[in-house]
Order: structure tokens, then sequence, then C-alpha cells
């Protein structure tokens, strides 16, 4: 059977030649057909069909067609070859994929959704997100207008968790939309009755609180949310592995902060503008933020600080102000961080990153400095123990230098010294102490000995700076004077 293309070409030969055997020679046909094409297309017939071929796989057409019906245009070819092949199906996969592929195109093409873009409308909706690589879960957060991104990190994905990071972009955008789009995140749903998704009590005081309406996606639909869809992947290539691994979440939150603002004052692709300039113009439309952030989650454990200003949580340590000594305080865990809290304020009293059990986290600043290195001040108690030590720094220097070296005869050799005290003068004394601490002499001998050198010995300094001396300017010649002139008068 000629195609349409060549029926045509015979006809155009058959009017430019008169006859069909004219027009059979141009076209490589015979002049039968040039007279049968002709014929049907003066009479306005139609080209008969072509008849369809029998395929290897027309007995289980009616079974794929069936089970793609069933699963509503889900199932797979690989899923559904075992019962092709139960069913008498003797083909190749390949030729099986392509029943299946035109019986999905089929039933699709009857069962459309109806999509159709979304047009969103300034300070309306704000569409919100959990993802995770890893042990790491990141919080994404879309206002649909302005295309305003907000994203944020934690170790897990709970309820509380979710609403501070909602409060935490209602005070970034400067307002509150007046409605969230959330998936049915199992954080914020207390459950679904006739398809209607049941918010809990917790939410709903969150959201009176700021005035806005929560908002769910229809179950298994995530094309309904994919403005924050595409949010999540887009912070999971662009964010989480290039910048990755994070050393903790505090880390993670600092990067995400600076990746915000660098792609929210970016050209987005989608509306050709800077998402951070139609945020001053949605801003305006905003409902306004209220005055105090709601107590979110727990309130958190009551510990009084004892006199080391420390709490116990978790069986360990955690500093705080030493003027909060005897006070009690409120202790909780947000964000991947610990909050030591005022009770009737809320206000932050010390922050610190979780330890282990037996450990503890101490902060400087909560001492009034570092820590000082640990001093065994010199007590004396005995008459020549007093005697010694009311020399000064350089004999409570021996003292302890006489003790670290395992002197078990330094009571006898401080008796002893009170004794050259008493003989040579508190002024010698001290100077042969001084000199027997810089060359490590810890006896009472050594000390004896250094007061029988008397004053001339030497003193053996530390080597000081280099010496610079200017050294002095002398007269100099060129180099012409030390030219030998030669037989012809020439210097050489």
């Amino acid at each position: 059977m000629k195609s349409s293309g060549e029926e045509m070409d015979i006809i155009a030969a058959y009017r430019q030649v008169g006859t069909f055997r004219g027009a059979a020679a141009m076209c490589g046909t015979t002049h039968k057909t040039v007279k049968r094409v002709v014929e049907r297309t003066a009479s306005g017939r139609t080209r008969p069909g072509r008849k369809p071929r029998e395929r290897n796989y027309d007995s289980v057409a009616d079974l794929v067609a069936e089970r793609v019906k069933a699963t509503k245009g889900r199932i797979s070819a690989k899923r559904l070859l075992p019962a092709a092949r139960a069913a008498g199906y003797e083909g190749s996969p390949r030729n099986f994929r392509r029943l299946v592929a035109e019986a999905k195109e089929e039933w699709r093409r009857g069962h459309h959704r109806g999509r159709r873009p979304a047009v969103w409308a300034p300070g309306e909706v704000l569409a919100i997100d959990w993802g995770s690589i890893g042990a790491l879960h990141v919080f994404c957060a879309v206002l649909a207008w302005s295309r305003v991104r907000f994203v944020r990190f934690a170790a897990d994905e709970k309820a509380a968790t979710t609403m501070r990071f909602l409060a935490e972009c209602f005070e970034e955008l400067g307002g509150v939309p007046r409605v969230v789009l959330a998936d049915r995140m199992g954080c914020l749903k207390g459950g679904v009755v006739a398809n209607r998704v049941v918010p809990t009590a917790e939410y709903v005081r969150f959201a009176a609180h700021y005035g806005f309406r929560p908002d769910w996606c229809e179950a298994a639909d995530p094309q309904s949310k994919g403005i924050v869809e595409n949010l999540v992947g887009y912070a999971k290539r662009d964010l989480m592995i290039p910048q990755g691994p994070f050393a903790d979440v505090a880390a993670a939150n600092a990067a995400a902060a600076g990746w915000c603002a660098e792609v929210n004052a970016a050209v987005h692709s989608e509306i050709c503008a800077v998402p951070a300039e139609r945020l001053e113009k949605e801003r305006e439309l905003l409902g306004p933020l209220p005055s105090l952030r709601p107590a979110i989650g727990s309130p958190g454990a009551s510990r009084k600080v004892d006199r080391l200003s420390c709490v116990r949580f978790g069986s360990a340590r955690y500093s705080v102000p030493t003027r909060l000594i005897g006070a009690r305080v409120a202790v909780a865990e947000s964000g991947g961080r610990l909050l030591v809290t005022d009770p009737a304020t809320g206000e932050v009293l010390a922050e610190h990153a979780p330890v282990a059990p037996g450990e503890a986290s101490v902060l400087d600043e909560h001492y009034g400095g570092p820590r000082p290195a640990p001093r065994r001040a010199v007590r004396p108690k005995t008459p020549d123990e007093k005697a010694i030590a009311a020399l000064g720094p350089a004999a409570e220097r021996f003292i302890a230098g006489s003790a670290a070296s395992g002197n078990t005869r330094l009571a006898a050799d401080l008796a002893e010294l009170a004794a050259l005290r008493a003989a040579h003068g508190d002024e010698a004394l001290t100077a042969a102490l001084e000199r027997a601490v810089a060359f490590r002499r810890w006896r009472a001998e050594d000390v004896r000995s250094i007061l029988a050198a008397g004053a001339g010995v030497p003193r053996p300094r530390a080597a000081g700076n280099a010496l610079v001396i200017e050294l002095p300017k002398v007269p100099v010649r060129p180099l012409s004077d030390y030219r030998v002139a030669g037989r012809d008068g020439s210097a050489s």
C-alpha cells in the first residue's frame, strides 16, 4: 500500500503527463496502481485503513488494562509480567513494557487530574516541609508570592522544633501570612477523619497566637506543594552536600542563614525578580507579629543552682552566672542546644552544647574570667616555719621546691636555716635562698655553702638582646685610582 506522500506524487505525475503508463514510469510503479489511486481520488473516497497486525501480547491486553485501572496507572511492567506469563504471554519483556506503557497512557488520557499553575496572592501562603540526609534534618519554608526562602537544620522533626522554626521564620519575614500550607506531617497532625486533617491542640494554640490558618495538602500528593518540595531538593544539592558535614547543628544553622541571605538576594528564575526586594512589598500585607513568642514544647525541668554555680541535667553539669547560686532556673533542650532560662521572664541565662553524662560544660564568663592555675600556698605553723616564711617569696619558693624534690628532712633544714638567719641576717639569707632556688639546691647545707662563698661568686644571667653597634665611617677611594698605566700611557 502506498503512503499518502507517494499517492500525492502519483496524482501530480498523472496531471503532468495525462496518461497512466507515463505517470507509472515517472513514479516507479504500475499503471494499474496509478489508475486505482486516480479513480479513488476523483470519486472522493478515502484510503482504506491498514489492517492491524496481530501482536504476541494481544492475549493479555485485557489483563493489563484491568490491572492498570485497578492501580490507577501506578503498577509497573515488572510487577505485571509474572501474571502475564501465567496467563500465557510468551513474548519478550521489552514488548510487554511497551504494552503496559500504552495502557497507562490510555488510562491517564481519560483520568487527567486537571492540574493548573498556582496563582499566589501577596501575603497569602507560606509552604513548609521537612527533608533529611542521614541524621541531619532540614526545615524549609517558602513565602509563595515573593519566593523568599527560609532553611534551618535540626536533629529531629518534632512538633516543638517545627513550631520554633515557624516562629523564627515569621520573625525573619517581619509578619505572619494568612495560611501555612503543610503536608500531613505527623508532628502537627492529630488525626484524619473523612479525609479532613485534625491538627494537634498545641498547633491550634500556636496558630491562634500568631493569627494564621493551618492548611494541609492532599494525601500522597507532593505536587500540591511543589514550591517547597523544590526548595528541599535545592537545599540538599546546594547547601547540605557541598558544605557538609557540619561540626554540629549550630554550625549548620549558621551556614543555612548565610545561604538563605545569598539565594534571597539573587534573581529567581521563576519570577524574574529578587525575592528580598519583593518581600519589602509583601511585608505590608502580612499580619502583625505578636509582642511575645509563645512557650513552645515542655516548660523545661526546674533545677536549683548549686554552690559551684552549676545545674545538673542528664547526669551532666552546666555552668550559670555566679549571681544565680541558690536560685531556681528552668533547663530545656532546644535546637541541639541546652538553654537555662528564668522561669518567670523566660530570659535565657546560659546556653550550652549538650555533653555526655558525667562531663561538665563550664563557660569562663560565668566565673568572671578563665580558670586560675592551681596554687598551694605556704601556711607556716611552727616557729621555724614562720621565721623562714617571713623572709618573703624567695623563702616560699625554696620551701615549695624542697618539698617537691622529696626532701624528707625539710623540717630540720628549716630549723637550721632559722639559725643561719640569726647569724647572717635577713638580707644575706634571702639572697642565698634566691641563689639556691635559681640553681635548684634544696638542702640547708647548700644554703650554708652559698653563704660561706660570700658575695663575690659569679651570677650567671640569661642571654639578652643582640648588641647593635654602628660602625664608624672611613674614607674610601674609587677603583679608578688602582689602574696601572701601560708603556704607551694607556690605563689597563
